[in-house]
């Protein structure tokens, strides 16, 4: 499954998500585990990863833990909510931070998540939370 994950992750996401070097570290069922690295280009003026870097993140990491829970599959969907709770500055010199993004409940429509964003010293330093719609599949017609 996490070379699926991996190939989901290198062709699925726009040119953005793509420039911020997500890597797909581990997976199971339902959960993905990815780094995120601390680069400038992430970095904001007062020496710390951007929020906006680290919200394009979480909601990246529950794409593909919504696609772990379906064995890789990945499956057309749109984030309905994505909120976001900043706990600690991550500083530039970090190097890199881990996000875990589980999969909580999946209905047939609706699939509800979780998202932990953690400092290299494994302090907590955002806790994202998710509602995604899957989307009808629009490469078959619609039936009349």
């Amino acid at each position: 499954m996490i070379d699926r994950l991996r190939q989901i992750a290198n062709s699925a996401p726009a040119p953005l998500v793509k420039s911020l070097g997500l890597q797909v570290v581990s997976a199971t069922r339902g959960e993905v585990t990815l780094t995120l690295p601390v680069v400038p280009h992430v970095v904001h003026s007062q020496g710390v990863l951007c929020g906006q870097a680290i919200m394009a993140a979480m909601d990246f990491a529950m794409v593909l833990a919504v696609a772990a829970n379906d064995e890789g599959n990945y499956r057309p969907m749109t984030t309905v909510q994505l909120q976001a709770s900043f706990l600690r500055g991550v500083p530039a010199e970090s190097g890199e931070v881990k996000l875990v993004a589980r999969a909580l409940r999946a209905g047939s429509r609706l699939i509800y998540g979780e998202i932990l964003l953690t400092t290299p010293d494994g302090k907590l330093a955002a806790h994202g939370t998710t509602t995604y719609a899957f989307v009808p599949d629009r490469s078959t017609p619609a039936s009349t």
